[in-house]
């Protein structure tokens, strides 16, 4: 099976960017990855040759998330300012309240729509991998992601700054 090893080996870093963006955190997102790996290699053999295993993956991690980490303390979410992103560049604080905001946006989202807009933006997965990965048809997968970016861009547009005005300063 030298070609599902080498095809687990190109789907970690994206992998590991879905597992960061259903974490917020890169020790247990790096767990993920490694939990999902692992079962991966165990269950090889349900892996069907003829499909692209990155779905495979997708899938399986999402279902480890949601069944490993429902407990209270597993299941918090990590705001974006307590996020360990060392390894990353440092945003400016204009980029960290954007980001910490916009995830709030997509946390607010309905769990379908948030899962599939995870799996197409973060992951990089095909609308027909995402299909796939979540068990709808892609004519649903298409919708939902249209819904959730229709949320998050009428949220923009509502929060958009007045432009033409501006302050005066009191002396």
């Amino acid at each position: 099976m030298p070609r599902f090893r080498q095809e687990l080996k190109e789907a970690l870093p994206g992998l590991w960017r879905y597992a960061f963006a259903l974490t917020r955190d890169r020790a247990r997102a790096d767990d993920l990855v490694q939990d999902c790996a692992e079962r991966a290699l165990r269950k090889r053999h349900l892996w069907q040759e003829d499909r692209p295993l990155r779905p495979w993956l997708a899938k399986m991690a999402l279902n480890i998330h949601r069944n490993g980490y429902k407990g209270a303390a597993r299941h918090l979410h990590v705001a974006y300012e307590d996020a360990d992103l060392s390894a990353h560049a440092t945003p400016s604080p204009e980029q960290g309240l954007e980001a910490a905001e916009m995830l709030r946006r997509v946390d607010a989202l309905p769990i379908e729509q948030r899962d599939v807009l995870l799996l197409v933006v973060i992951d990089g997965l095909s609308y027909a991998e995402t299909a796939t990965a979540l068990d709808i048809p892609i004519g649903t997968v298409m919708s939902r992601l249209s819904r959730a970016r229709a949320a998050l861009k009428s949220e923009l547009k509502q929060e958009a700054p007045v432009t033409g005005t501006r302050l005066r300063s009191v002396t």
